[in-house]
Protein backbone atom coordinates (compact mmCIF):
# COMPACT_ATOMS: atom_id res chain seq x y z
CA UNK A 1 0.00 0.00 0.00
CA UNK A 2 1.15 3.52 -0.77
CA UNK A 3 0.18 6.58 1.19
CA UNK A 4 -1.18 9.44 -0.90
CA UNK A 5 0.47 12.83 -0.69
CA UNK A 6 -2.00 14.91 1.34
CA UNK A 7 -1.36 17.36 4.13
CA UNK A 8 -2.79 16.15 7.48
CA UNK A 9 -5.67 18.63 7.74
CA UNK A 10 -9.31 18.16 8.67
CA UNK A 11 -10.37 19.43 5.24
CA UNK A 12 -8.27 16.79 3.49
CA UNK A 13 -9.51 14.14 5.93
CA UNK A 14 -13.16 14.89 5.07
CA UNK A 15 -12.34 14.88 1.36
CA UNK A 16 -10.47 11.56 1.56
CA UNK A 17 -13.24 9.96 3.60
CA UNK A 18 -15.72 10.92 0.87
CA UNK A 19 -13.34 9.65 -1.81
CA UNK A 20 -12.94 6.37 0.09
CA UNK A 21 -16.70 5.95 0.45
CA UNK A 22 -17.17 6.67 -3.26
CA UNK A 23 -14.40 4.20 -4.21
CA UNK A 24 -15.93 1.47 -2.02
CA UNK A 25 -19.36 2.04 -3.56
CA UNK A 26 -17.80 1.97 -7.03
CA UNK A 27 -16.06 -1.28 -6.20
CA UNK A 28 -19.32 -2.88 -5.02
CA UNK A 29 -21.17 -1.78 -8.17
CA UNK A 30 -18.40 -2.93 -10.48
CA UNK A 31 -18.15 -6.23 -8.63
CA UNK A 32 -21.89 -6.78 -9.16
CA UNK A 33 -21.53 -5.79 -12.82
CA UNK A 34 -18.64 -8.23 -13.24
CA UNK A 35 -20.68 -11.10 -11.76
CA UNK A 36 -23.72 -10.34 -13.94
CA UNK A 37 -21.56 -10.11 -17.08
CA UNK A 38 -19.80 -13.38 -16.32
CA UNK A 39 -23.14 -15.17 -15.81
CA UNK A 40 -24.45 -13.73 -19.09
CA UNK A 41 -21.20 -14.59 -20.88
CA UNK A 42 -21.23 -18.20 -19.71
CA UNK A 43 -24.86 -18.58 -20.81
CA UNK A 44 -24.01 -17.19 -24.26
CA UNK A 45 -20.99 -19.47 -24.58
CA UNK A 46 -23.22 -22.48 -23.89
CA UNK A 47 -25.71 -21.28 -26.51
CA UNK A 48 -22.90 -20.68 -28.99
CA UNK A 49 -21.64 -24.25 -28.61
CA UNK A 50 -25.19 -25.56 -29.04
CA UNK A 51 -25.90 -23.49 -32.17
CA UNK A 52 -22.51 -24.36 -33.65
CA UNK A 53 -23.42 -28.04 -33.36
CA UNK A 54 -26.90 -27.45 -34.77
CA UNK A 55 -25.49 -25.50 -37.71
CA UNK A 56 -22.98 -28.23 -38.52
CA UNK A 57 -25.75 -30.83 -38.41
CA UNK A 58 -28.01 -28.71 -40.62
CA UNK A 59 -25.24 -28.17 -43.19
CA UNK A 60 -24.39 -31.88 -43.17
CA UNK A 61 -28.04 -32.73 -43.85
CA UNK A 62 -28.31 -30.03 -46.53
CA UNK A 63 -25.25 -31.22 -48.45
CA UNK A 64 -26.32 -34.84 -48.07
CA UNK A 65 -29.74 -33.99 -49.51
CA UNK A 66 -28.08 -32.05 -52.33
CA UNK A 67 -25.84 -35.03 -53.14
CA UNK A 68 -28.87 -37.33 -53.24
CA UNK A 69 -30.66 -34.86 -55.51
CA UNK A 70 -27.74 -34.76 -57.92
CA UNK A 71 -27.53 -38.57 -57.81
CA UNK A 72 -31.26 -38.91 -58.65
CA UNK A 73 -31.60 -36.13 -61.25
CA UNK A 74 -28.16 -35.29 -62.51
CA UNK A 75 -26.07 -32.16 -61.96
CA UNK A 76 -27.32 -30.18 -64.98
CA UNK A 77 -31.01 -30.60 -64.13
CA UNK A 78 -30.39 -29.69 -60.51
CA UNK A 79 -28.59 -26.51 -61.59
CA UNK A 80 -31.51 -25.65 -63.85
CA UNK A 81 -34.08 -26.21 -61.11
CA UNK A 82 -32.17 -24.30 -58.46
CA UNK A 83 -32.02 -21.35 -60.83
CA UNK A 84 -35.83 -21.31 -60.82
CA UNK A 85 -36.06 -21.11 -57.01
CA UNK A 86 -37.42 -17.73 -55.92
CA UNK A 87 -36.83 -17.19 -52.19
CA UNK A 88 -36.17 -13.75 -50.69
CA UNK A 89 -34.11 -13.52 -47.54
CA UNK A 90 -34.70 -10.70 -45.08
CA UNK A 91 -32.04 -10.34 -42.39
CA UNK A 92 -32.79 -7.74 -39.73
CA UNK A 93 -30.32 -6.63 -37.09
CA UNK A 94 -31.42 -4.89 -33.92
CA UNK A 95 -29.73 -4.52 -30.57
CA UNK A 96 -30.31 -5.30 -26.93
CA UNK A 97 -28.38 -3.99 -23.95
CA UNK A 98 -26.84 -5.92 -21.09
CA UNK A 99 -25.30 -3.72 -18.36
CA UNK A 100 -24.85 -0.94 -20.90
CA UNK A 101 -23.26 -3.15 -23.57
CA UNK A 102 -24.93 -3.19 -26.98
CA UNK A 103 -25.43 -6.74 -28.27
CA UNK A 104 -26.83 -7.68 -31.69
CA UNK A 105 -30.06 -9.57 -32.29
CA UNK A 106 -30.19 -11.10 -35.78
CA UNK A 107 -33.44 -12.37 -37.28
CA UNK A 108 -33.61 -14.21 -40.59
CA UNK A 109 -36.92 -14.46 -42.45
CA UNK A 110 -37.75 -16.04 -45.79
CA UNK A 111 -40.36 -14.97 -48.30
CA UNK A 112 -41.12 -17.74 -50.77
CA UNK A 113 -42.86 -17.58 -54.13
CA UNK A 114 -43.66 -21.18 -55.09
CA UNK A 115 -44.12 -23.23 -57.14
CA UNK A 116 -40.58 -23.18 -58.45
CA UNK A 117 -40.82 -26.24 -60.65
CA UNK A 118 -43.18 -29.04 -61.55
CA UNK A 119 -43.19 -31.96 -59.11
CA UNK A 120 -43.18 -34.28 -62.10
CA UNK A 121 -39.77 -35.73 -62.75
CA UNK A 122 -38.13 -34.11 -59.73
CA UNK A 123 -36.65 -35.78 -56.68
CA UNK A 124 -38.15 -35.21 -53.24
CA UNK A 125 -34.56 -34.64 -52.09
CA UNK A 126 -34.49 -31.23 -53.74
CA UNK A 127 -37.25 -29.96 -51.44
CA UNK A 128 -35.44 -31.41 -48.43
CA UNK A 129 -32.24 -29.75 -49.55
CA UNK A 130 -33.97 -26.35 -49.77
CA UNK A 131 -35.41 -26.71 -46.26
CA UNK A 132 -32.09 -27.78 -44.77
CA UNK A 133 -30.19 -24.91 -46.41
CA UNK A 134 -32.79 -22.40 -45.17
CA UNK A 135 -32.44 -23.79 -41.65
CA UNK A 136 -28.65 -23.58 -41.94
CA UNK A 137 -28.87 -19.93 -43.01
CA UNK A 138 -31.17 -19.10 -40.09
CA UNK A 139 -28.81 -20.86 -37.67
CA UNK A 140 -25.83 -19.07 -39.21
CA UNK A 141 -27.44 -15.70 -38.44
CA UNK A 142 -28.12 -16.75 -34.85
CA UNK A 143 -24.58 -18.11 -34.46
CA UNK A 144 -23.15 -14.82 -35.74
CA UNK A 145 -25.26 -12.97 -33.18
CA UNK A 146 -23.97 -15.18 -30.37
CA UNK A 147 -20.31 -15.02 -31.37
CA UNK A 148 -20.33 -11.22 -31.63
CA UNK A 149 -22.10 -11.01 -28.27
CA UNK A 150 -19.56 -13.35 -26.66
CA UNK A 151 -16.66 -11.22 -27.96
CA UNK A 152 -18.19 -7.96 -26.75
CA UNK A 153 -19.08 -9.36 -23.34
CA UNK A 154 -15.65 -10.95 -22.94
CA UNK A 155 -13.97 -7.61 -23.68
CA UNK A 156 -16.25 -5.84 -21.20
CA UNK A 157 -15.56 -8.49 -18.55
CA UNK A 158 -11.81 -7.92 -18.99
CA UNK A 159 -12.22 -4.15 -18.62
CA UNK A 160 -14.46 -4.54 -15.58
CA UNK A 161 -12.07 -6.98 -13.91
CA UNK A 162 -9.19 -4.52 -14.42
CA UNK A 163 -11.25 -1.73 -12.83
CA UNK A 164 -12.32 -3.94 -9.92
CA UNK A 165 -8.74 -5.01 -9.28
CA UNK A 166 -7.51 -1.43 -9.47
CA UNK A 167 -10.07 -0.32 -6.88
CA UNK A 168 -9.65 -3.36 -4.65
CA UNK A 169 -5.86 -3.56 -4.66
CA UNK A 170 -4.73 0.04 -5.25
CA UNK A 171 -7.27 2.85 -4.86
CA UNK A 172 -9.17 1.67 -1.76
CA UNK A 173 -6.07 0.50 0.21
CA UNK A 174 -4.20 3.73 -0.61
CA UNK A 175 -7.13 5.87 0.48
CA UNK A 176 -7.54 3.85 3.68
CA UNK A 177 -3.83 4.16 4.45
CA UNK A 178 -3.93 7.92 3.90
CA UNK A 179 -7.09 8.37 6.00
CA UNK A 180 -5.54 6.38 8.87
CA UNK A 181 -2.34 8.41 8.61
CA UNK A 182 -4.14 11.77 8.70
CA UNK A 183 -6.40 10.63 11.54
CA UNK A 184 -3.32 9.61 13.51
CA UNK A 185 -1.54 12.89 12.83
CA UNK A 186 -4.59 14.93 13.79
CA UNK A 187 -5.02 12.96 17.02
CA UNK A 188 -1.34 13.46 17.75
CA UNK A 189 -1.64 17.20 17.07
CA UNK A 190 -4.68 17.40 19.37
CA UNK A 191 -2.74 15.68 22.15
CA UNK A 192 0.21 18.00 21.65
CA UNK A 193 -2.12 20.98 21.68
CA UNK A 194 -3.82 19.75 24.87
CA UNK A 195 -0.46 19.35 26.61
CA UNK A 196 0.66 22.76 25.38
CA UNK A 197 -2.54 24.37 26.64
CA UNK A 198 -2.04 22.74 30.04
CA UNK A 199 1.50 24.07 30.20
CA UNK A 200 0.38 27.55 29.19
CA UNK A 201 -2.42 27.44 31.74
CA UNK A 202 0.03 26.27 34.44
CA UNK A 203 2.48 29.05 33.63
CA UNK A 204 -0.29 31.65 33.69
CA UNK A 205 -1.51 30.42 37.06
CA UNK A 206 2.06 30.42 38.40
CA UNK A 207 2.60 34.01 37.26
CA UNK A 208 -0.76 35.05 38.70
CA UNK A 209 0.19 33.58 42.09
CA UNK A 210 3.53 35.33 41.96
CA UNK A 211 1.86 38.62 41.17
CA UNK A 212 -0.64 38.12 44.01
CA UNK A 213 2.29 37.42 46.42
CA UNK A 214 4.13 40.56 45.41
CA UNK A 215 1.03 42.69 45.92
CA UNK A 216 0.49 41.20 49.39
Amino acid sequence: MAQLNYAPTKTNLLKLRNDLKFAQQGYELLDQKRNILIIELLALVDQTVDFQSRLENALAKAYKALEETVFDMGKLKVQYLTGAVNISTDITIRTRRVMGISLPVIETKFEEHPPYYSPMGTSFWIDSSLQFFKEALRLLGKLSELKISVLRLANEVKKTIRKVNALEKIAVPNLKETVYYIEGRLEENERDMFILMKLVKGNLEKKRRQNDGEKA
